[in-house]
């Protein structure tokens, strides 16, 4: 409850609670739950039959993931045996990427501009900055673009578009709400999701039960080493003309961010933000250790063949046939958690009512409530969805004398649950 950046998470019964319009798929509450009781939900894989042509968008965190006991060619020949027909890398639009966003970014009337790469930190601008929304570069991710230019290219070729499926490998939640409700975009051309937890334990599962097999190879990467380090930490920022910074985190990112809303840094041209530390490495659904997989994804980029590098240019003009004009986002709306009531005359009544109960909640901030801190608490109890006699220490303040400990008891209870409080008798004793 407390992690969560944006205080979207309450208990109540015993049970935590989400207010969905606060929430920016972060993940972060999922990686520190200890009992792993939050779960991220995929597609179901067997949708992947249901199309003739079945692609897989794979991202270079992906082969990030399986170190050197595992080569690209085994992941791709595995991804074949599951039932894909072929596989394209997600980040093989960057180069086309890196000239309209340099384009954008160079007209842009408000900077910094911020990138719209990470779904997250899109949504973190709308909930807690939305005076910067204006701000995001309305440019597609590398994901998009390549989605479109496949799905296009198919369709010129004289396939049906109801035969063609695009799956997304995803090493994050966010990617997964962003393609099921894009923001920017009226409908997203990714037809499912697989979380990578999930589709790494199938891959290594394959090769290791599988015969070598010799023949043709299948995977030959295309991408230029720009490319191949995109969704990694500066990997973007460092393709931007311009003064530009590259952070992550989300916590370092709210930071960041409430200094540029306050006017205090204004000589940025270009803002790379990522939710996840080392970006999309450290995604809650990559299994692998993130600063491993960096190692191994810079390593490989490192060794990109000079072919790779010569195609460069012929894949920048194959992409501007293919979706030129089909580049840019639709204007983002804010969708301010501050909001206390849509009338602003109820809304200011609110306000003052949760400046007057702030001037007696203690500030400790300890969540015993049900609430992340004294502030949500306060927000809670003006909106109607909670009680000043949650807080323990508030009961002292309101009785003008000690709370009644069995008081407090029960309303705990009715916060935590009945079974948070029971004495568990059976624990076996330690020696000491």
């Amino acid at each position: 409850m407390r992690v969560c950046p944006t205080a979207a998470l309450r208990v109540s019964n015993g049970k935590a609670k989400l207010i969905s319009n606060r929430c920016i798929d972060c993940g972060e509450c999922y990686r520190v739950c200890p009992t792993h009781a939050i779960t991220v939900q995929q597609d179901d894989f067997s949708k992947i039959f249901s199309y003739k042509h079945c692609i897989v968008l794979i991202p270079s965190v992906l082969l990030g993931q399986f170190l050197r006991e595992i080569s690209h060619d085994e992941v791709a020949k595995a991804h074949i045996t599951l039932g894909f027909t072929s596989i394209i890398e997600v980040e093989d639009s960057v180069e086309y990427l890196i000239g309209k966003l340099n384009t954008y970014v160079d007209t842009a009337e408000a900077k910094p501009v911020i990138s719209s790469f990470c779904p997250a930190i899109v949504r973190l601008v709308q909930v807690k900055f939305p005076s910067l929304v204006d701000s995001i570069a309305l440019v597609r991710p590398p994901l998009d673009l390549t989605a479109s230019y496949i799905k296009t290219n198919l369709i010129h070729e004289g396939v049906p578009e109801n035969e063609i499926g695009i799956f997304y490998i995803t090493p994050c939640a966010a990617k997964i709400v962003a393609v099921r409700c894009p923001e920017g975009e009226e409908k997203s051309e990714i037809d499912g999701v697989i979380n990578m937890d999930f589709i790494y334990n199938r891959i290594f599962r394959e090769v290791k039960h599988s015969l070598p097999e010799e023949g043709e190879q299948r995977f030959v990467s295309e991408l230029s080493p720009r490319s191949c380090t995109w969704a990694l930490t500066n990997g973007e920022a460092s393709c931007i003309d311009g003064h530009c910074l590259a952070i992550d985190g989300v916590w370092n990112v709210i930071e960041f961010l409430e200094k540029v809303e306050n006017d205090e840094i204004t000589d940025i041209d270009y803002l790379e933000l990522r939710a996840c530390d080392e970006s999309c490495a450290g995604g809650i659904l990559a299994p692998g250790n993130r600063f491993l997989t960096v190692e191994l994804i810079r390593k490989n980029a490192s060794s990109v063949s000079m072919l790779s590098i010569i195609k460069t240019s012929e894949k920048v003009t194959r992409y501007e046939s293919a979706i030129s004009g089909r580049t840019a986002l639709t204007p983002l709306q804010p969708r301010s958690m501050l909001k206390l009531d849509e009338d602003m005359a109820k809304a200011m009544l609110k306000m003052k009512r949760v400046n007057q109960l702030m001037c007696f909640l203690p500030g400790i901030d300890c969540g015993v409530c049900g609430s992340p801190s004294c502030l949500s608490l306060a927000e809670d109890v003006a909106q109607g969805n909670a009680s000043v006699s949650q807080c323990v220490f508030l009961q002292k303040i309101m009785e003008q004398n000690k709370p009644d400990p069995e008081h407090s008891f029960r309303i705990m209870k009715r916060i935590w649950g009945e079974n948070r409080f029971r004495k568990d008798c059976d624990k076996p004793i330690q020696n000491k």
